[in-house]
């Protein structure tokens, strides 16, 4: 292209030079410089390459577009797990803990009167007292009552254990029997680990007759009296410590305070589930239960002493004021405490008290009953038993 401009340059200014020699007089011709021709069309040529890069329009340098900004995010949302509520509490909820006695299958003769019992806890926030009952639900009633009071009360945590007095049908087979509890308002409760969550039961089988082997029927030997195993435990409300100031509270504690005041305890058993007849054949003492204030074996003998005394429900005339005689048991030492032991003066005394509704027990040291050195020596009784077997 810039060639082809020049090329055209050049013939125009040697047409023009031709015009003005032409016009101009002539002269005598001056030698010249014989390269002056080409170096002024050189110069006309580099000024109209110059004007034509002046009027060529240039191009803008721009600078590259800015990166395009991303798009805003979205906003997030933050899912907050909604709070879990509290469980409400239940007044009246059982747990059935386990069959004390009869267990499930057991065989009896046809018309056999036995004792069964059920441990319960309470693990509702209501305590059960008056009011409370065991009432039969459905099922083989098995001569059974159709309520039954419950003894004592029976506070939030606290297990017992429910007995009813039944009789075996006289038909062989198998039988059940559905109980459940009842509160004063006459609302039934449900029971944790119990059946379908509302009752527990007590299922039992018993045995055909003999079969004879001629028309002449033979005098049936009698059978062997059943034997049942029940477990005693204190009755709450029957049971507690007696000050020597008077004061009476509900835990069964032992021994003396740090006012030198003494303390003796007092333990309530029902034993109306044992039937009259009924021949008490073992006792197991279980006081191993326990804990201590001080040192409580400081203090008499260093014995501690179980004496019988049917005295109700605790009060201030209950406390025991001077030397006692003739117990029933006696534990000299920790040791001695800690063991499960069977014994035949407390099997002799349950057989006497058969036929009433309770047994009940005075736990104190015998005198001196304070060492004086104001602090508390005691020992705490907690879950007391006496575990019974019987025929009957």
């Amino acid at each position: 292209m810039m060639w082809r401009v020049a090329r055209s340059l050049l013939i125009l200014l040697a047409a023009s030079l031709g015009l003005a020699a032409c016009n101009l007089p002539r002269a005598t011709p001056t030698p010249a410089n014989p390269n002056a021709f080409l170096t002024a069309a050189a110069q006309t040529v580099e000024v109209q390459l110059t004007m034509n890069a002046l009027q060529t329009p240039q191009a803008t340098l721009t600078s590259p577009p800015s990166a395009t900004p991303p798009p805003p995010l979205p906003p997030t949302f933050t899912n907050t797990p909604p709070s879990t509520p509290s469980p409400t509490p239940i007044c009246d909820l059982a747990q059935f803990v386990a069959d004390v006695t009869v267990p499930d299958g057991t065989t009896f003769q046809p018309g056999e009167t036995f004792v069964k019992t059920w441990r319960l806890k309470n693990i509702g926030v209501c305590t059960w007292t008056n009011g409370y009952q065991l009432i039969f639900d459905s099922g083989d009633a098995m001569s059974g009552p159709a309520s039954q009071a419950l003894a004592g009360s029976v506070a939030p945590g606290q297990t017992v254990d429910i007995s009813v007095t039944l009789k075996a049908p006289t038909a062989p087979g198998t039988y059940r029997g559905y109980w459940r509890l009842r509160n004063a308002a006459g609302v039934l409760m449900p029971v944790s680990n119990g059946f379908k969550g509302t009752s527990f039961f007590v299922e039992i089988k018993v045995n055909p007759p003999t079969p004879t082997a001629s028309l002449t029927p033979s005098p049936t030997p009698p059978s062997a009296p059943a034997v049942t195993q029940i477990i005693l435990t204190p009755v709450a409300a029957e049971s507690g410590q007696v000050r020597s100031s008077g004061s009476v509270l509900s835990p069964p504690n032992t021994g003396d305070l740090d006012t030198n005041e003494t303390a003796q305890a007092f333990l309530s058993f029902n034993i109306s589930g044992i039937p009259v007849g009924a021949t008490i054949t073992q006792v197991k003492v279980d006081f191993s239960s326990y804990d201590t204030l001080g040192n409580p074996w400081s203090l008499g003998d260093g014995c501690l002493r179980a004496y019988i005394q049917n005295y109700g429900t605790p009060d201030a005339g209950d406390f025991f004021p001077g030397d006692p005689l003739g117990a029933l048991m006696r534990w000299c030492g920790p040791a001695e405490l800690s063991s499960v032991f069977e014994d035949n003066n407390v099997k002799s005394a349950l057989q006497a008290a058969i036929g009433t509704s309770r047994f009940q027990l005075r736990v104190q040291f015998r005198p001196p009953t304070t060492n004086n050195n104001g602090i508390a020596d005691m020992i705490r009784l907690g879950a007391v038993k006496l575990i019974v077997t019987y025929q009957y």
